[in-house]
């Protein structure tokens, strides 16, 4: 990911005017127009002060929370939400003091009331591709909670339509704003300290959806197989899929082995609630642990070198192991503060892609080129649990 701001002068300085206005009149067009790169939307030239035009698109997720908690912090602004079921837009309006008003059936309802920069996706992974859909052709930039599509099918028809109308197609991860898994990318990609990646161990997941009392119309379509694609394995699987093809450099495993179970099949009757996938490269193996049954809620990383280990415990602590004789080890440990901004939250993330502050590449953790790999994972993992055997990948990609 490379950031990039229009100018090197802060916004509020007043050669920032000066400077915007003379780059609008002389250069012959913005870099997205040249070198092919999705459009920067309906509200291109707005102010970075300016908060971002968002629409919503579901209130069912349990995420919801951020774009409500973005609002309040006055870096969006809520045009409108597209949630038919009644019930949960009244609960929601009332929580976060939302008039009921700007809630809609429909997304012709929501665009007849005013165009969105951008829309964000909070509802069943189903309708992702339906949200892309409504979205594309009318140029909105679109960000959905991962995974990015319930199918590999999906995925591929949502970038097509992304790429087609030159639009931003980004996937939201908790993970993808710990300070601590990009302290790991920087020791294990830009200091030579640990040597060649080895060996990438990813553990995500708690007790289970209904253990930990997620909301029930969360819980519906969380253990649908029909909305979520499957249990554990897609909720917390594409988040090690998701980091390791970030820490592999958007390097497409050569085969992937799967194993679900289903250890709470009183709460989880119809998705596995526990899944191992085991990613092989060139170089290197990846095992991503996804869990519903972990006693303790956890999301955390282990990348192994030649010559040492690093541990991204959480979200702000980490281990540097460096090896000594057969089983010892120097150890260091950092506490580390947030990312700036924008690179600490989706909400501000999104606004800066938006308004062409800042140009992800292919490799960023939000991308929709890494997020085609993590379906392209996650779609085998769910062929070779179904088969009890390894999927070979096609050496070339067709995303």
């Amino acid at each position: 990911m490379h950031y990039k701001p229009i100018v090197t002068v802060p916004y509020h300085h007043p050669v920032f005017t000066l400077l915007l206005g003379a780059c609008l009149l002389f250069c012959t067009g913005p870099s997205w127009a040249q070198n092919g790169d999705p459009s920067p939307g309906p509200e291109q030239g707005a102010r970075s002060d300016v908060p971002l035009r968002v629409g919503v698109a579901g209130l069912t997720h349990g995420h919801v929370g951020w774009v409500f908690g973005s609002a309040a912090r006055g870096d969006v602004e809520i045009t409108g939400i597209v949630e038919p079921d009644r019930e949960v837009a009244r609960k929601y309006c009332e929580q976060y003091k939302f008039p009921l008003s700007r809630v809609y059936d429909t997304f012709e309802q929501l665009f007849a009331a005013g165009i969105p920069e951008a829309v964000a996706a909070f509802g069943p992974i189903r309708d992702h591709r339906a949200v892309v859909a409504a979205c594309a052709p009318r140029g909105i930039h679109v960000m959905v909670e991962k995974p990015l599509a319930m199918s590999l099918e999906d995925a591929r028809e949502m970038a097509a339509l992304a790429r087609k109308h030159r639009i931003r197609l980004l996937t939201n991860y908790e993970t993808t704003w710990y300070p601590t898994n990009h302290r790991a990318y920087e020791l294990l990609k830009r200091d030579t300290t640990l040597g060649s990646v080895r060996k990438i161990v990813v553990r995500d997941g708690h007790r289970g959806p209904k253990k930990i009392g997620v909301p029930p119309e969360f819980l519906g379509w969380l253990t649908d197989p029909g909305q979520n694609g499957a249990g554990a394995l897609t909720d917390f699987g594409c988040y090690g899929a998701n980091l390791i093809t970030w820490l592999m450099e958007g390097q497409r495993p050569r085969s992937v082995t799967a194993l679900t179970a289903q250890l709470q099949p009183e709460n989880n009757p119809r998705v596995d609630d526990e899944a191992i996938i085991l990613l092989r490269y060139p170089e290197a193996v990846g095992i991503i642990q996804a869990s519903w049954n972990w006693p303790i809620g956890r999301k955390d990383l282990v990348a192994y070198g030649l010559y040492g280990a690093v541990y991204a415990d959480n979200r702000h602590d980490l281990r540097l192991r460096m090896a000594r004789g057969y089983d010892g080890f120097d150890e260091t440990t950092e506490t580390l503060p947030e990312r700036q901004a924008p690179l600490n939250d989706p909400f501000l993330y999104l606004k800066a892609v938006v308004r062409g502050e800042l140009d992800p590449g292919p490799n960023d953790l939000s991308s929709l080129e890494n997020n085609l790999v993590v379906m392209e994972i996650l779609d085998a993992a769910m062929r070779s649990a179904a088969a009890g055997k390894t999927i070979e990948l096609d050496p070339e990609p067709t995303n």
